[in-house]
This record gives structure tokens, C-alpha cells and sequence, in this order.
């Protein structure tokens, strides 16, 4: 029966996605290994801190694009909307995506007075070239995302890694600074195209009709509201540490989130990248959906703890011998962050699952409050030093996370059963 039970398991449609993920992100970390060392050799903390801003505005800015909220509603749509759904998101997103292009490149001129560094203009503007890639690849993968197809993202994940951090390591070693970023984060996602084309035989329209544009908003809007406020914690104490500590400290900071938790936060994405699809494949069923969510959880929780717990004891040794010296100070940063990952990953799960019974509004409403409370968290703790910095972040992430947890499980399980099918 155990080695049923196993078998049974390890057959599942979810761990087989996530093993394919799995097995893409493992890839992407090696090479990544690669840039990170290299970075760390030829960047200084200001340095850092440059590639930390430029990242930070196109986390929000590629928000406005609608991807994700796009991508979620093509999943989740009913087959007999799915044509219409798609062409109209098609013309969404180039709409979305040439407007926030603009908007970047406008905000890039107060952005650099901001910081007092007006080499920023340009990256900030060049990087947001990327939005005019977007919109041609995005619904074919948004297509190949719902037939549970993501054996090909994975492999699309394999070849933008690859080119991505190939460029990147070339161009920093020959001294191009925050422009080997820029130009890496570009020119990869042009592989996406040939990838999803190649797997996917939906094209563009030809005409430009936006019929059923309010459902997709009405679906979108608090699934992008979410992404926004998950960003916002995600990079909110990298912007009061740029702020009251300055460029210098950011830089530091910023180092241990990309040496801690940037890689355990990858390994987390991966593992729940297929758990939306997953659930709303059953979502009329209550039995199957209920027992595809805690087997799904249990395999994350199986994988992710483990992982965050070996990566933060080893970081005192790895950091150095791999790094350099220079980052030593950043190791006490590095071990709270990547704990932090733990709670975050189980809060992403129940996200997940209300979101698949159309439940949208009710984790926009708990992550404003989590927001909220992560904010005055950091601003009470930023003149103490980057280390209670770091403090504030795992306690808010365990806390909020944790309450979050407990009710929307209830919610959902035993609260809401007429939802469901008997079956």
C-alpha cells in the first residue's frame, strides 16, 4: 500500500509539471550561480544598488501590462468563451503594454532626480523595451499554461535562463555595469517567441475587437491588485532602504535578497506556477479539489522547508568562499530573508486557491491589510540598521501569513461547500 501510495503520488499531473519546473529552475540556478559570482566581482555596492532601482521599476511597471491577470483568466475561462477571450487579450495586452512603455520612460527623468543619478535615464527606459515583446507571446502561453502543457515552459524557462545570464556575464566582464542587465533582460525574452509559436497554433487576429474586455478587467483587476501588493512587499524594503540608508546599504541588502532568498523564492514559483491550473481543472468538484489542494501543499511544504533550512545554516560558509569577503557582513541579512520564504510560499497557495473559486476580491482586501502592516513594520525598524530590517520582514511574512492560512482554508472547506458538486 506505501508503495502505491508512492507511485500514486509521484504520477500526480501536479508534481510532474512541477518536476519539469523543477528541473528548469535547477538549470537556471547553475547558470545564474555563474552571473551572481560574477556580478559579485565586478559590481560594488553601488552597483548593486543601480541594478536593485532598475529591477524595482520594471517589478511595478510590468505590472500595468495585465499579464498575469490576462494569463489567469484564459486559464480559468469557459471553453466556449476561450476565442474570444484570447483575441481580445491579444489587443489588451499591446494596448497595456506600448502605454506602460511610455509611462517608464517619462517617470525615469523624476526617478533619477530621485536618487540624485542620472544615469539611470537611459537603462530605465531601454529596459522597458521589453513591453513591446510581450504582447506577441503572452497568449500562447497563457494557452499552453491551461492545457497543463508546461513541459514546453519549462523549457522556454531553460533557454531564456541560458541567454540571459550568458549576456549578462559578458557584458559585466566587459564592464558594460547595469547595462548587461538591461540588455539581458531584452534580447532573452525574444526566445519566448519562437518557443511558444512553435507549440502553439494560435495567432494573432486580424481585425482589433475587444469583445468581453469587462470580463477580463472585472477577472484581472484584483488578481494584477494582488501582484501589485506582493511586488510592493517584495521590494518596499528595498525602497525604504534606499531612502533613509541610502544607495551604499541598499546595495548590501539587496545582495543577500539575490544570494538568500532570490534563489529559494525561484524554487518556490516553480512549484506553484502549476498549482492555479491544477485546481481549476476540479474546481466544480469538492472532493477532488480539496484533496488536489493539501496534496499540492504537502509537496511544497515537503520541498520548500527543507531547502530554506540547509540554505540558511550553510550561508555562513558559502557566502564568503563564493562571494568574497566583502559580502561577509550581509550573511546575518541573508539568513532572516531566505527563512522568510517558508511563510510566503503557503501564503501564495491560498491565494491561489481562492482565486480558482473566483474569489478574487477577498485576497485583495487581506493583502492590503498585510501591506499595511509589512510598511509600518519597516519604517519602525529602518534606523536600527539593515539587520532589524530583515527582523521585521520575517516576523510580518510568519504572522500575516500564518492568520491568512488558517482562514482561508476554513473558509473555503467549510464554509463554502454549496459551491461545490457533491461529486
Amino acid at each position: 500500500m506505501f508503495i502505491k501510495k508512492i507511485q500514486k503520488t509521484f504520477s500526480s499531473q501536479f508534481l510532474r509539471n512541477a518536476g519539469w519546473l523543477g528541473l528548469a529552475e535547477l538549470a537556471n540556478r547553475i547558470f545564474r550561480l555563474g552571473t551572481t559570482v560574477t556580478l559579485a566581482r565586478m559590481f560594488s555596492p553601488k552597483d548593486y544598488g543601480l541594478m536593485a532601482i532598475v529591477y524595482i521599476v520594471v517589478e511595478f511597471s510590468s505590472l500595468f501590462t495585465l499579464d498575469r491577470g490576462v494569463i489567469a483568466k484564459i486559464v480559468q475561462a469557459d471553453e466556449e468563451d476561450l476565442d474570444i477571450i484570447c483575441n481580445t487579450s491579444y489587443w489588451i495586452n499591446w494596448i497595456l503594454c506600448i502605454s506602460v512603455l511610455f509611462i517608464q520612460c517619462i517617470a525615469s527623468f523624476p526617478i533619477a532626480y530621485f536618487y540624485g543619478n542620472k544615469n539611470l535615464i537611459l537603462p530605465i527606459c531601454a529596459v522597458g523595451l521589453v513591453y513591446l515583446i510581450f504582447p506577441i507571446f503572452l497568449v500562447q502561453g497563457a494557452l499552453i499554461e491551461r492545457e497543463n502543457r508546461l513541459k514546453i515552459k519549462a523549457i522556454g524557462n531553460v533557454a531564456q535562463s541560458f541567454l540571459g545570464n550568458y549576456i549578462t556575464i559578458i557584458l559585466a566582464i566587459a564592464g558594460m555595469g547595469v547595462w548587461s542587465i538591461v540588455a539581458a533582460m531584452v534580447l532573452s525574452n525574444l526566445i519566448w517567441i519562437f518557443i511558444y509559436y512553435h507549440n502553439c497554433s494560435w495567432r494573432p487576429p486580424k481585425s482589433l475587437k475587444l469583445e468581453k474586455w469587462q470580463d477580463i478587467t472585472n477577472f484581472g483587476k484584483n488578481v494584477i491588485a494582488v501582484e501589485f501588493l506582493t511586488r510592493l512587499r517584495m521590494n518596499l524594503d528595498y525602497l525604504i532602504v534606499g531612502i533613509f540608508l541610502g544607495i551604499g546599504e541598499l546595495g548590501l541588502y539587496y545582495f543577500a535578497f539575490n544570494a538568500g532568498s532570490g534563489i529559494t523564492m525561484n524554487i518556490v514559483k516553480t512549484l506553484i506556477s502549476p498549482l492555479f491550473s491544477h485546481l481549476c481543472g476540479v474546481r466544480k468538484s469538492y472532493h477532488k479539489f480539496r484533496e488536489r489542494y493539501f496534496n499540492s501543499v504537502k509537496t511544497i511544504a515537503t520541498i520548500i522547508v527543507p531547502i530554506v533550512l540547509i540554505q540558511a545554516s550553510a550561508a555562513p560558509f558559502y557566502v564568503p568562499i563564493i562571494f568574497g569577503d566583502k559580502w561577509t557582513n550581509a550573511v546575518p541579512i541573508l539568513i532572516l530573508i531566505c527563512l522568510s520564504v517558508i511563510p510566503r510560499a503557503f501564503k501564495q497557495s491560498s491565494s491561489l486557491l481562492l482565486n480558482a473559486i473566483d474569489k478574487t476580491h477577498i485576497v485583495f482586501y487581506y493583502d492590503l491589510l498585510y501591506t499595511l502592516v509589512f510598511g509600518i513594520s519597516l519604517l519602525a525598524t529602518v534606523n536600527m540598521g539593515i539587520f532589524w530590517v530583515a527582523v521585521a520582514v520575517l516576523s510580518s511574512h510568519l504572522i500575516m501569513s500564518a492568520i491568512f492560512n488558517i482562514w482561508a482554508d476554513n473558509y473555503v472547506f467549510s464554509k463554502n461547500k454549496k459551491m461545490f458538486n457533491k461529486s
